[in-house]
């Protein structure tokens, strides 16, 4: 791919601007960047929390060259600096946005769109966009989000031939005795351990990337692989990376990496899958489903980067024991069947498309606020054009909903109109602006500082509660808690043995159809998998028993006395479409593993059946009716500034897919209309068990 040269202008350089999503990357990239440039004379600026005032005062005066920036950093620039905001990017010449795919369907992707959208109306001219990725699962939806109606040239490099060897290896975990907590509450699972014992004998002497599914099971897998790494008496190469880790410690994991001639493995989060530059490394390991196919690829590609060897996965999936109280997750094998089937995606070069229809609203609160400081006061239809005009970041809203939210922000004292009907900050609204969380439009957490003799380790989320004499795991060593200071938000820990590592808030992603439909086929399939271990296979095999018991490749129902599952094999969204759309009816439902969870209640199941007949052929509701109820719709840092209507709206937008919901109603009451096999009365018994039919 070739890229214009940076604009000559007489003596004057133009102006790259390269957007990342982590202050990390930019650091990386700097390196990389300014050895390349310095012998052209290109000055390259990195920019973000951590570099000097003198290197940003050295830039503002002489803005040009390439500026290596976070949306936040950018965010503050344009809030802060807003009579400069055209003279910095005067001589503006192309945006580049790396790790595209970090960004789409995200706040952070909408904040980022809003201020390239802010910059070329303030400089009034179209500048290009460059989006870089590996992992876009439909480019054409990638390129809309970079620039919605705009000319687009796609360029899809070919990575060549290579080679990847895959094997997922299956554990057991036993049932606890009778009287005893489970194993794994105190953080001592004995599938976990074993896990770790057979990393550290294949993983040891090369450099590695282990991806557990939280950053708890970080800690619990970097706990066991140093401890190891002590009981044999061998140098430690296993180091953890995750987000609340201090940056010291974070860098010093990366820099272990990079070290030429010591093998180095990281226990990390997703924290690891973007671009930083740590070397070439042996193998990728995920232990648990990975949360998509398109994350498992991104994970993949830190592997098999050196000409003539392969990429390497390795997988480790844990499942309880049968036995009498099993779920019926358990039972079909659900962790298992979801590994294979993401596996099976990858293999044939399938993964998600972007998410990018999300309003993300909350977002528009903050770009609203930022605009008004930056302009120092705007008109309401100015305001309106900037943001939600044609062509800007939220052209969705109407005039009518965008004055509905200038009421709403008006009456929480976040804005302010003069006698000149100009739009100015209230006093929250300055409060909030005027304070250092405000550029970044994701929440986070309000945490806890860990300190250890003076050293900060990382933080603790607040709602992770701990007191002093309690025992922790965090940066994979076992801390005493000395003292918990409330006022300072600082946790005081001293080395020491034994304790489980402290939880984490956060989630997986939402599943895609397309996943849940592999694992149907799977399931319905007789054929053994080829990357699967023998135990692993053997969870297959039961996981297929009991579909075929259950008859789930026809039936849609199960019933458990007042409980029951729609096996709709839909992605979440859609099952929590459909879920909506039964509470919008009285009947208690919510999005599940295997589908849609009921709750019958005083209704027979012949009632739900028509119940689920009668919205097949009903009009969709709108969106107000439909979650006229919901109560827990605050998802992002500035839902609760929004008008209730304009919550539901966004909220739908990002959650529901009511076309998927609609099709699957329809399809199955069409099937009952017809006198196809009725909905199943399979089910369990009050202890879980599979009923067998008849």
């Amino acid at each position: 791919m070739e890229f214009a040269p940076i604009r000559l202008d007489g003596d004057r350089l133009g102006l790259i601007v390269y957007i990342s999503p982590l202050k990390a990357l930019i650091n990386d990239q700097f390196g990389r960047l300014d050895r390349l440039c310095v012998e052209l004379d290109i000055p390259v600026c990195p920019w973000h929390g951590d570099i000097s005032a003198a290197a940003k005062r050295r830039f503002l005066a002489s803005p040009n060259g390439v500026l290596l920036i976070t949306p936040e950093s950018l965010e503050a620039t344009l809030c802060n600096r807003g009579t400069s905001v055209a003279r910095i990017f005067e001589r503006l010449d192309t945006f580049v946005i790396d790790e595209l795919h970090a960004f789409i369907g995200s706040e952070r992707g909408k904040q980022m769109q809003s201020l390239l959208h802010r910059i070329e109306t303030i400089i009034e001219r179209t500048v290009p966009r460059i989006g870089l990725s590996a992992t876009l699962g439909d480019m054409q939806l990638a390129a809309d989000f970079l620039r919605s109606g705009g000319e687009v040239a796609i360029v899809d490099a070919d990575s060549g031939e290579s080679r990847l060897l895959v094997k997922v290896k299956g554990y057991e975990e036993a049932k606890p005795e009778p009287g005893t907590s489970p194993a794994d509450t105190e953080g001592e699972g004995m599938a976990a351990l074993a896990i770790a014992q057979h990393l550290f004998r294949v993983l040891r002497g090369s450099n590695n990337l282990v991806f557990p599914n939280s950053r708890r099971e970080v800690e619990r897998y970097t706990l066991h692989l140093n401890q190891l790494c002590e009981g044999e008496r061998v140098p430690n190469e296993f180091w953890p990376h995750h987000g609340n880790l201090s940056t010291a410690i974070r860098t010093d994991t990366e820099a272990a990496l990079k070290q030429k001639g010591r093998p180095a493995t990281a226990v990390c989060t997703n924290t690891l899958e973007l671009g930083i530059d740590i070397g070439a490394v042996k193998s990728v390991v995920q232990i648990g489903p990975p949360p998509s196919v398109a994350s498992l690829r991104q994970r993949l590609g830190r592997s098999g980067r050196r000409p003539g060897e392969p990429a390497i996965l390795r997988g480790y999936v844990i499942e309880d024991a049968l036995s009498k109280t099993a779920t019926l997750a358990t039972q079909l094998r659900l962790d298992t069947v979801r590994t294979a089937a993401t596996i099976s995606l990858l293999l044939e070069g399938w993964f998600e498309p972007p998410v990018a229809h999300g309003a993300h609203l909350s977002t528009l609160v903050q770009q609203l606020l930022s605009a008004i400081a930056q302009y120092g006061g705007l008109s309401a239809p100015k305001a309106y054009g900037l943001l939600c005009g044609a062509t800007g970041p939220f052209s969705g809203l109407t005039k009518t909903e965008f004055l509905e939210l200038l009421q709403q922000l008006h009456a929480e004292d976040l804005i302010m109109m003069d006698t000149s009907r100009l739009l100015l900050l209230g006093v929250k609204g300055e409060q909030f602006v005027n304070h250092y969380s405000f550029y970044a439009a994701f929440a986070s957490d309000d945490e806890f500082r860990v300190v250890a003799g003076g050293s900060l380790l990382g933080t603790l989320p607040v709602s992770q509660m701990l007191r002093a004499g309690q025992r922790i795991v965090f940066a994979g060593r076992t801390w005493l808690v000395d003292d918990v200071d409330d006022a300072e938000k600082v946790i005081h820990v001293s080395a020491a043995k034994g304790g489980a590592p402290p939880l984490f808030s956060g989630s997986g992603g939402r599943v895609h159809p397309q996943v849940r439909q592999r694992m149907r086929e799977i399931y319905a399939s007789e054929a053994a998998l080829p990357y699967l271990d023998e135990v692993a296979q053997r969870f297959v095999d039961q996981g297929r028993a009991c579909f075929r018991t259950l008859d789930l490749g026809t039936q849609w129902l199960l019933e458990s006395g007042k409980d029951g599952t729609l096996v709709t094999w839909l992605g979440d969204s859609a099952n929590e479409a459909i879920g909506c759309l039964l509470v919008s009816r009285g009947v208690d439902a919510s999005a599940g593993q295997l589908g849609v969870d009921v709750s019958r209640g005083e209704r027979s199941w012949d009632e739900i059946r028509a119940c689920i007949n009668d919205l097949a052929r009903s009009e969709v509701p709108p969106v107000e009716a439909l979650l006229a109820d919901a109560k827990n719709l605050l998802r992002e840092k500035w839902d609760w500034a929004l008008p209730r209507s304009l919550l539901q709206k966004s909220y739908a937008s990002l959650n529901l897919d009511l076309d998927d919901a609609m099709s699957w109603l329809r399809r199955v009451s069409t099937r009952a209309i017809e006198g196809k096999p009725p909905m199943s009365s399979l089910g369990f018994d009050e202890a879980g068990r599979v009923l067998p039919s008849n």
